[in-house]
């Protein structure tokens, strides 16, 4: 009776080892910081109806791979939230930076990371200087010929911007998230 016991359990307990170790991959490592991950926005936000701290999400378009691991399949969610908001003024278009602070695998898994949505202008989404308000003719003179100028009319910026304008990400709009911190990773998830 105590054999058929322990061979019970002993199956039982290899079964359950082989179902773990297809689903995942138990080797902890680290996803480098400045990791680039391409994401498409799942929602509309603006700065002309979003506040500080309103929830916004991403799924990513492609696995990301380290070395021979697909370590962020594709449509993992990233969740994240508007940072900072700046209002339009004369002068300069409205901006806002959006933290990503969450990221949700089809496993049900949530890892913790700490990311921004990239742009070239320092993660800051908009925040660009306005058109001139108007133009004004001013002579330019070329060259004097026979003691004479010849002068030309260019158009100049005046002194006064328009007013800025609402920053706005459409739902589907494809973004780059870039993270600013090394992920721990514990598992991978394989489909």
């Amino acid at each position: 009776m105590r054999i058929l016991i322990t061979f019970l359990i002993l199956c039982f307990t290899s079964i359950v080892s082989y179902a773990e170790l297809s689903l995942r991959d138990y080797d902890e490592f680290d996803i480098p910081e400045g990791t680039h991950i391409p994401v498409i926005s799942l929602q509309e936000f603006s700065t002309a109806y979003c506040e500080e701290g309103d929830e916004v999400s991403f799924t990513t378009t492609s696995d990301i791979y380290m070395y021979d691991k697909n370590v962020i399949p594709e449509g993992t969610k990233l969740i994240g939230y508007i940072d900072k908001k700046n209002e339009p003024i004369i002068g300069t278009h409205a901006s806002m930076r959006v933290f990503v602070n969450k990221m949700n695998f089809s496993d049900g898994s949530v890892v913790p990371i700490k990311a921004y949505i990239y742009t070239a202008n320092n993660n800051v989404i908009g925040g660009g200087i306005t058109a001139p308000e108007k133009y004004i003719n001013m002579p330019q003179y070329a060259r004097w010929y026979m003691f004479r100028a010849f002068a030309v009319t260019r158009c100049v910026p005046g002194a006064t911007r328009k007013m800025g304008e609402h920053v706005t990400v459409s739902s589907g709009a494809n973004l780059i998230v870039v993270l600013s911190a090394p992920v721990h990773m514990t598992h991978t998830v394989i489909n």
